[in-house]
């Protein structure tokens, strides 16, 4: 049987060496050069599997030293309090190959929240971006196409064309929108990361770690429209004149893995097989990252371990929910009503590993010489989070109502009422 796998994927890989990069295919993929066919024969395989479920023998109750994953570098962690679950290797400077993308990905969402971008608006493709090899939907020169189905090409199967024309159209020039790229790594503190093209195509110098991949794709995820297209399976993508091109996710975990609605693979031969992926089951969320991989079922079968793993062992815990009021109320000087409803301005969560039985308690600092008047929501004092009696967070105080300023009728009505008690 593995004989017959193996003659067949060698005999379909020859065929494709035979196709001009530039000849249209309804495959997603182009085998422009040896590393893709590497790619594209790793692909084929994990197809002819037949339950592709990338099993392995890890006992996920246990210590995550107990993980022995294969990859160069690792990092897994929760999403909302980037809890570190897992770690190897995490800040050593690797090439991260198809990774970028999710930068890519990042500033394209980030042009469509300003308005300067709508995904229904159609691009015009320019010949260099038409002439990108490697993974590509073989996209027309000056043909138009909308900006949905760019993105999605992109995050499903890694079309180098798709990036370059984004990045034009947002920059200009793929060389300004990789300067861009490289200020937005600064920004998300992903200092270890150096950015030369739009695609990952080999190119020196061009470096990441995984905990910066980690941090950008949990930036990514902060966009809902990504979502639409990061767990899509298989599409087609349209061009001019009813052509087609049948595109499936090179992330296998999104149709395979119960969770997992997103991420980005890699691949080059000096970056070894890559993969960034996000799993969530009910509100906890992981973000996991394998860098230098020897094989693609490897990558997806650790990036599976880390998962489990944490969904195994781990569960959030809500300390403090900003849709509630404090019990506590405060007087602030000169308002109308004595005593005022406040709130913490965002929750605060915590990532508890089963059998922790840590304590959390909560202390309220409210600042002095608060005065009315003041806005819903303004700015009154701290809550502060202690975990073991350490401090572990502090959330801003707010104001749960309008406090207006008292007048000289509300004063007189105060003072009846303290003489009334009397």
């Amino acid at each position: 049987m593995k004989l017959k796998r193996l003659l067949i994927i060698s005999i379909v890989g020859a065929l494709f060496l035979s196709i001009p990069a530039k000849i249209p295919t309804n495959s997603a993929i182009s085998i422009a050069n040896a590393e893709d066919l590497l790619e594209f024969n790793a692909v084929l395989q994990e197809n002819f599997d037949e339950k592709n479920d990338f099993s392995n023998s890890v006992d996920v109750s246990a210590d995550n030293s107990c993980l022995n994953l294969s990859a160069k570098s690792a990092f897994s962690m929760e999403y909302n309090t980037e809890t570190i679950i897992y770690s190897h290797n995490e800040t050593e400077r690797l090439p991260i190959a198809s990774m970028c993308k999710i930068m890519t990905l990042l500033l394209c969402f980030e042009e469509i929240d300003k308005g300067n971008l709508t995904l229904e608006e159609e691009i015009c493709i320019s010949e260099r971006a038409a002439s990108m090899g490697g993974s590509q939907v073989f996209l027309e020169a000056n043909a138009k196409y909308p900006v949905k189905e760019l993105l999605k090409s992109i995050a499903v199967c890694s079309a180098n064309d798709s990036c370059v024309a984004m990045a034009e159209k947002i920059c200009g020039d793929e060389l300004l929108f990789t300067e861009k790229m490289n200020e937005k790594a600064k920004e998300l503190g992903a200092n270890d990361t150096l950015f030369a093209n739009c695609t990952g195509l080999p190119k020196e110098p061009q470096y990441s770690t995984a905990k910066d991949v980690a941090i950008m794709l949990k930036a990514l995820l902060k966009h809902k429209g990504y979502y639409d297209i990061g767990q899509v399976w298989m599409d087609t993508f349209k061009h001019p004149k009813n052509r087609v091109t049948e595109i499936s996710n090179t992330n296998k975990l999104v149709k395979f893995y119960d969770g997992c609605d997103g991420g980005k693979t890699g691949f080059t031969n000096q970056a070894g097989y890559c993969l960034a992926a996000t799993a969530k089951r009910n509100d906890l969320r992981i973000i996991s990252v394998v860098i230098g991989e020897t094989d693609s079922k490897t990558r997806f079968n650790d990036v599976k371990t880390t998962f489990d793993y944490a969904f195994a062992n781990y569960s959030l815990k809500n300390v403090v929910d900003c849709n509630n009021p404090l019990e506590e109320k405060i007087v602030i000087s000169g308002a109308k009503n004595r005593e005022i409803a406040i709130k913490p301005s965002r929750n605060s969560d915590v990532l508890v590993k089963r059998g922790d039985k840590s304590e959390y308690s909560i202390q309220t600092n409210i600042y002095k010489n608060l005065k009315a008047p003041l806005t819903f929501g303004s700015t009154v004092g701290e809550l502060i989070i202690f975990k073991d009696n350490v401090e572990i967070d502090r959330i801003t105080l707010i104001t749960n109502e309008r406090v207006e300023r008292a007048n000289f009728f509300d004063k007189f009505k105060d003072i009846a009422n303290r003489w009334s008690l009397k």
